[in-house]
């Protein structure tokens, strides 16, 4: 079994072990993520691809954080300290999206307001449909071109380049240039009622708006 594969099995069976928990069967899982009875069954069994944006959703909707998914041992409820180093053994693995790949790279305890995340698309990857969610994030190409779609508009971002959203605002992301694309995402949730709650609210996955026009990066326009 390759590693990605064994990651996609052990990630299907704590998402089941905490639907479990919870007393939920997965038509009651579907109904409170939006996301399909089907969908879910096959990303239990390690049948289909995990994105940020589903993930979000699902652990918001179990009342756990995305630390639950992926930690072997008990960490706190909320972060303190956490380093991530660039080279060597990585403590977070590598998720397999449609697309893109995706790694986390700090937040997830129960009560983070903020996650970070590593995405990686290769030559004309793209996420295959708009997302939106609660709360705000900001976005950082490390390398390679990327075309950052929000509503019905499309931010071209090179190298160096950023772009911070409402992540109520529909948004995805793909490849523009000819090699590697990464780019580093720092996403903060809405705090429930003004206190620390759970990870995330719901978010909904909406289909690719019509009528989709260039723009110009934010760099640009202040040049």
């Amino acid at each position: 079994m390759t590693r990605e594969a064994q990651i996609a099995r052990e990630l299907g069976e704590r998402l089941r072990s905490a639907r479990l928990a919870n007393g939920l069967t997965l038509a009651a899982l579907a109904a409170r993520t939006g996301l399909s009875e089907a969908f879910l069954s096959r990303l239990e069994r390690a049948q289909a691809a995990a994105s940020v944006a589903n993930l979000i959703e699902i652990t918001d909707a179990l009342g756990i954080g995305m630390d639950a998914l992926f930690a072997e041992d008990k960490r706190p409820q909320r972060t303190s300290v956490a380093v991530h180093r660039g080279k060597g053994k990585a403590s977070q693995p590598m998720i397999e999206a449609q697309g893109y790949r995706w790694q986390r790279l700090g937040g997830g305890a129960p009560r983070d307001r903020l996650g970070a995340f590593l995405l990686t698309f290769d030559k004309g990857g793209k996420m295959p449909a708009m997302v939106s969610h609660a709360g705000q994030e900001y976005c950082a190409v490390l390398s390679g071109e990327i075309d950052f779609h929000v509503g019905h508009e499309v931010h071209r971002l090179r190298a160096g380049d950023g772009i911070f959203i409402s992540s109520t605002l529909p948004h995805r992301v793909e490849n523009a240039g000819t090699g590697v694309a990464r780019l580093l995402m720092a996403a903060a949730h809405e705090p429930h009622d003004g206190e620390g709650g759970e990870w995330w609210e719901p978010g909904i996955v909406v289909r690719k708006p019509q009528g989709v026009t260039k723009t110009k990066s934010i760099l640009e326009d202040a040049t």
